[in-house]
């Protein structure tokens, strides 16, 4: 709420409005609008400019909303022109407080709730922004307050167990919560007290009582050091801890509720986020802290969800003695401090008295303080508890006032931080040993490849000499071998030189001796042929000697250039063969880290996507599961659609069709009511309401429907009882009509002859009737005229108390009044008179009553002119004559219709030729209500011709 005074004089009040510069510490702050939301600190500053800015805040008004509770038993036995205070209008979000039927007073809110609100909506405009704010990092805080009995403790803690859709704003924050965090980052507790006699007890640990509230002297939060706080694993969990905590709360039996909390329930919520810093370079998200300047921040956010207990009036609420009387002095003791506390804050006090009970030092952060706060206040629409219904509106009015300044709390997470710079230092330590075992393993293989190679170097070497060696020896061969030929040739040459010589000599002596030619020819031949012989082996021998000399040459070219080559090996072997050893080196190396580094990405990378399809399959099993429960429960009640019926329908018989017709209204067709059931209650009602509605959604509309067609009398019976009840709640009509049920009760009301499916579709009927558009609908369609065709065809009084049920609820509506009349219905109404049964004249009675109520507020209005319809059809001279001899809830609508009808100036001639004038002198001066004996002396004092008469 407020900061902290000194001593027992209370606190004095900040200043609730931000405005931009130095903040309380010194560090600048600006305010952050509600519409966007809080900055994260940037990849480059420091973990000090991520922890101011706390700093940064909103001012935020306090949200208050108002939720109007269904009647109850008690407030429909109040019937009257004057029965309910409150009228709502939910598209202005406006309330008007009725005093009585000329004084009222309007008040606006932030959301306005009738009767027929469900909890999903509830929650969803209360509730779920202030969640939603918690899970961003503010501190929030959900409050109900009202008078006992109105419905706090059913719309913030309802655990929803048989129907879930009436589950409290507590379950379904929880289950908002646990829905966006993280399991394996994130963590959510609970504490769960109540504040019972101003004693602070914990919930759920019983032994623990009189906890003390520590208040922080810089920070001015409030801390429970003694409360127990559960981390939750899941929604279940939950559940079963807050049934645990709401058995040991304290309830009493009182006469404003069967079971009221005698103590301030308070559950308060702990929930720790951790924050992906967004690099500003890139725009995306990093947890390397190597790589960043930034420190991983977590969210720290508190919910209180706060169920009041009912204020109460001791002679109201029957709590004159004993404990009792105790438990009602300390819970308004401590209601009162929280209204003075409201009181000082809407008013811009100095003092806010916060230190006065311990209710407003836990609740000192929701009005005042930095918490996003949204209150619910209930109330009752009876006009018995005006006074306590004012004072809850006027609390509220009051709250709506007070403006909140919010605050995000971010922390670095030094735990989170030291234990993944530990993580990284490991496992850089442990990249370095490998790099280093790589380095030294390849440094081994390089040096065997070192030795290898000077291995191999030298064994060349070798190679290469003894090669050079066997050269030389083949060259020195060939040297030799050149030398022989040589010889060899010059022989050859002096051989051809002395065969020259001896040709030519030869020739001289043939041309000596030419006698000698032929004897000699043979030999000359030979001789020429041998000389051609030796001269191609001549040839021959100098072509092998060319060869020879080229192929020496050769040789001695090889020869240099071997000698030059093993002379250049000897310098750059080992310098080449070194270089090419440490740049293999440096490329394994660089592979190795590009391989590492791959590596380690690609599993993290993997990694993610393991965990997104691990959540993916998750859910897809988890629907898969839902789905298959659903087609098997789907499956098992259409099997036994036939048999649920019958059975349910002979169980119930006409007990069932008694009850739905006693849930008839005893207002004008407008109006519209519920059940509201207690927090713990089971009671006889609500067992069966679950079995109706659970016969309708398992069996089928549709196939009820159907059956009133059946050729089996006993099977329309039953099931025309079943849409008797079902009509009965306000949620199922729509459905009916929807399916031709109208349509079908018509059809089997005109043909059927059986008295048992009279009574129940005119049951039917009624229960439709009790709603507007309904209403006009019965009436278009003929309606009117069948009921009218049933009253003067059949003498049972319970069909007839069904009919005229169905035909007083029709009366209330003013635009249908001529189409009424002239379908037969205002006759018939009153011709059901001869049965002379006290339940059917109630029924007729009211029928008149909002008949002539609903005439004279359109002849008010200027929408109708002219007499009564009522007063041709006999109505009046019915009242006038029947007046005293009925019960006292019957002659409170005669006396009612009476005094509406009076109003009306063109009705004054009958009043006053019926007689009617002595009877509205005596409701005048002997009506049993106040506000009936008020509208008749108006109507005598408004008329001269009245007043004429009675004078």
């Amino acid at each position: 709420m407020a900061s902290a005074g000194g001593g027992s004089r209370g606190s004095v009040r900040p200043e609730r409005h931000v405005q931009t510069g130095r903040g309380g510490n010194g560090a600048s702050s600006s305010v952050r609008t509600k519409s966007a939301p809080p900055k994260r600190p940037s990849s480059s500053s420091s973990a000090k400019s991520s922890i101011d800015s706390d700093n940064a805040a909103d001012a935020i008004r306090v949200r208050v909303a108002v939720r109007l509770r269904p009647k109850n038993k008690e407030d429909f036995t109040d019937d009257g022109d004057f029965t309910s205070c409150v009228e709502l209008q939910t598209e202005t979000k406006k309330l008007r407080l009725k005093k009585n039927n000329w004084s009222s007073e309007m008040y606006k809110f932030d959301e306005v709730f009738t009767e027929g609100s469900s909890q999903r909506r509830v929650y969803e405009a209360v509730a779920k922004p202030v969640v939603e704010s918690v899970l961003e990092g503010y501190n929030g805080t959900v409050m109900a307050y009202g008078q006992t009995g109105t419905g706090k403790t059913y719309t913030m803690g309802h655990l929803g167990k048989s129907d879930p859709s009436e589950r409290g704003i507590m379950v379904r924050a929880l289950e908002d919560i646990l829905a966006s965090v993280s399991t394996s980052t994130d963590s959510v507790a609970i504490s769960y007290l109540q504040l019972y006699l101003e004693s602070l007890q914990d919930l759920l640990a019983p032994d623990k009582t009189n906890i003390s509230i520590v208040e922080d002297a810089k920070s001015g939060e409030v801390y429970l050091p003694g409360a127990a706080v559960v981390e939750l694993r899941d929604l279940n969990h939950f559940n079963e801890l807050l049934h645990y905590g709401e058995a040991n709360r304290y309830a009493s039996n009182t006469k404003l509720n069967t079971e009221s909390s005698r103590s301030h329930a308070i559950l308060v919520v702990h929930v720790q986020r951790s924050v992906k810093v967004k690099d500003e370079n890139d725009g995306t998200s990093t947890d390397d802290i190597s790589n960043s300047n930034n420190v991983p921040i977590i969210l720290k956010s508190k919910l209180l969800i706060v169920d009041l207990a009912g204020s109460e009036r001791i002679d109201k609420s029957g709590s004159v003695e004993g404990h009792l009387l105790e438990e009602a002095k300390f819970i308004n003791l401590s209601l009162t401090s929280l209204g003075k506390c409201i009181n000082a804050l809407a008013e811009n006090s100095p003092y806010i008295p916060t230190r006065d009970s311990k209710l407003t030092r836990i609740l000192r952060d929701s009005f005042g303080g930095t918490a996003r706060t949204s209150l619910i206040i209930t109330i009752g629409p009876s006009v018995r508890y005006y006074s306590e219904t004012s004072s809850t509106i006027m609390f509220g009015q009051r709250a709506m006032k007070i403006v909140n300044t919010v605050k995000l709390k971010e922390e670095v997470d030094y735990e989170s931080l030291y234990k993944k710079l530990e993580c990284q230092v490991d496992s850089l330590t442990s990249e370095l040993e490998r790099v280093q075992k790589i380095r030294q393993e390849e440094k081994t293989k390089m040096e065997r490849k070192l030795r290898k190679s000077e291995e191999s170097l030298a064994e060349l070497k070798r190679t290469f000499t003894m090669k050079c060696e066997n050269l030389e020896k083949k060259n020195d061969c060939m040297k030799m071998e050149m030398k022989k030929l040589t010889e060899e040739l010059n022989d050859e040459r002096e051989q051809n030189k002395l065969l020259s010589d001896k040709v030519v000599e030869m020739e001289m002596s043939l041309s000596q001796n030419k006698q000698q030619q032929l004897e000699n020819s043979k030999y000359k031949k030979a001789l020429s042929d041998s000389s051609q012989m030796y001269e191609d082996r001549i040839k021959e021998l100098l072509g092998k000697v060319e060869e020879e000399q080229a192929r020496c040459a050769y040789l001695e070219l090889e020869l240099r250039g071997a000698r030059q080559e093993v002379a250049s090996n000897d310098n750059s072997s080992k310098m080449q063969d070194y270089s090419n050893a440490k740049e293999l080196q440096n490329e394994l190396l660089h592979k190795l880290k590009e391989e590492s580094r791959s590596e380690i990405q690609q599993l993290e990378a993997k990694n993610k996507q393991l965990l997104s399809e691990k959540d993916l399959v998750y859910e897809e099993l988890k629907s898969m599961q839902e789905k298959v429960m659903q087609e098997t429960r789907h499956r098992r009640s259409l099997e036994d659609e036939i048999l649920k019926l019958k059975k349910v329908v002979s169980k119930n018989g006409a007990e069932q069709l008694e009850r739905g017709t006693s849930m008839l209204r005893t207002t004008s067709g407008f109006s519209s009511g519920g059940v509201y059931l207690p927090r713990t209650g089971k009671s006889r009602d609500s067992g069966q309401n679950d079995t109706r509605s659970k016969t309708f959604e398992g069996v089928g509309l549709s196939t009820i429907i159907a059956l009133l067609k059946s050729e089996d009398l006993d099977v329309q019976c039953h099931a025309v009882k079943v849409i008797a009840n079902c009509a009965a709640e306000d949620i199922n009509q729509a459905k009916i009509i929807e399916e031709g049920g109208l349509d079908a009760l018509f059809s089997l009301l005109e043909t059927s002859e059986n008295i048992i499916i009279h009574r129940a579709t005119a049951g039917a009927i009624a229960n439709l009737a009790m709603n507007g558009p309904n209403q006009a609908l019965i009436i278009n369609k003929g309606g009117a005229r069948l009921l009218a065709n049933v009253a003067t065809t059949i003498d049972d009084p319970q069909t007839l108390r069904m009919v005229a049920g169905a035909i007083a609820n029709l009366c209330g509506n003013e635009k249908l009044h001529v189409k009424l009349k002239e379908d037969g219905g205002i006759k018939a109404l009153v011709g059901m008179v001869r049965s002379g049964n006290a339940d059917v004249i109630a029924q007729i009675a009211r029928g008149i009553a909002n008949f002539a109520k609903s005439e004279s507020r359109a002849i008010s209005q200027g929408h109708r002119k002219g007499r009564s319809l009522l007063i041709d059809d006999g109505a009046l001279k019915w009242m006038v004559t029947s007046y005293t001899s009925f019960s006292a809830s019957t002659r409170k609508h005669i006396e009612l219709a009476f005094c509406h009808l009076s109003q009306n100036e063109e009705n004054t001639r009958d009043i006053i030729t019926t007689g009617g004038i002595k009877e509205l002198v005596r409701i005048s001066q002997e009506s049993e209500r106040d506000d009936i004996r008020i509208l008749a002396k108006k109507a005598l004092n408004s008329n001269p011709a009245f007043l004429r008469e009675i004078q």
